[in-house]
């Protein structure tokens, strides 16, 4: 890793963003920091203020992944008491998720996600369109004749004929373009509105107006994401890499292997704390 003395925007794996990088934010905490002080005092170690702090919690829940840029401290902080450190930061972050500032960018997210109702043109608009379309197709065509030389005109003449006859096609009310399309608008009308409802429904599923359950959803993942987990598993080293032993665990996601890396003594009260505040939202 080449060193340089400019600080790096990196990804730092995040205990808010239950779904994808819970437990590789704890683990990394839990090599860094000291446990004998917590909130503000706790954050002061890490180099960033609670206003930072609690930025950094709302965008990381809502968008994936912790922005560590601003944490100067992080690794020159003793390491602690990886439960104590553990169970605080869920409970600041639960905190957080709470707050009307939470909230708020939640709406917002939501609110963005939103999808927008597709509405199908009217047999009149259509033929109102290919009218407009057409007449022109005519007037640039009849441009590009006069322009022409000898050589182009009786091409361009012949363009001009063929676009008269799409305007005349255009203006004639039952042409079978817009017979075709009458006859089935009702159809598209009715296939556009369900799948907008279908869109609408699955949005509202996945955006709860209660941003709570939205919690609820990512803190579930955390619990499935981290069950079984095989503390024990043995561990050998080949060209300064651990593998595992059990060639079946190398198969294993990311993110079990991080909680296994996090250790017992991290993850398992983690879930207690985790279906306990599950068990809180309604």
């Amino acid at each position: 890793m080449t060193h340089t003395t400019t600080p790096k925007k990196i990804i730092l794996p995040a205990v808010i963003y239950f779904t994808t990088t819970l437990m590789l934010f704890i683990y990394l905490l839990l090599c860094s920091f000291t446990s004998n002080k917590f909130a503000d005092e706790f954050l002061k170690q890490l180099g960033i203020s609670k206003t930072a702090a609690d930025e950094k919690i709302t965008s990381s829940f809502l968008g994936g992944s912790l922005d560590a840029y601003g944490l100067k401290n992080a690794k020159n902080i003793a390491l602690g008491n990886r439960k104590a450190v553990a169970l605080e930061l869920l409970a600041y972050t639960k905190k957080q998720v709470s707050s009307a500032a939470f909230v708020k960018e939640y709406t917002a997210m939501k609110e963005s996600y939103k999808p927008k109702e597709y509405i199908p043109q009217t047999p009149e608009e259509m033929r109102a369109e290919g009218i407009k379309a057409a007449k022109e197709g005519v007037v640039k065509t009849e441009e590009s004749l006069k322009k022409a030389d000898a050589s182009m005109k009786p091409i361009f003449q012949k363009v001009l004929e063929d676009a008269k006859k799409n305007l005349v096609f255009s203006e004639d009310p039952n042409n079978k373009h817009i017979v075709a399309y009458t006859k089935n608008y009702p159809g598209f009308v009715k296939s556009s509105r369900e799948n907008f409802e279908r869109q609408l429904a699955d949005w509202e599923k996945k955006y709860p107006t209660n941003h709570l359950l939205y919690v609820k959803v990512r803190l579930q993942e955390f619990m499935n994401e981290t069950k079984d987990i095989d503390f024990g598993a043995e561990l050998v080293s080949k060209n300064g890499k651990k593998y595992f032993v059990n060639r079946a665990y190398e198969s294993k996601g990311n993110r079990w292997k991080m909680a296994f890396r996090a250790g017992k003594e991290v993850v398992e009260p983690a879930r207690e704390f985790v279906q306990k505040w599950i068990d809180e939202i309604n």
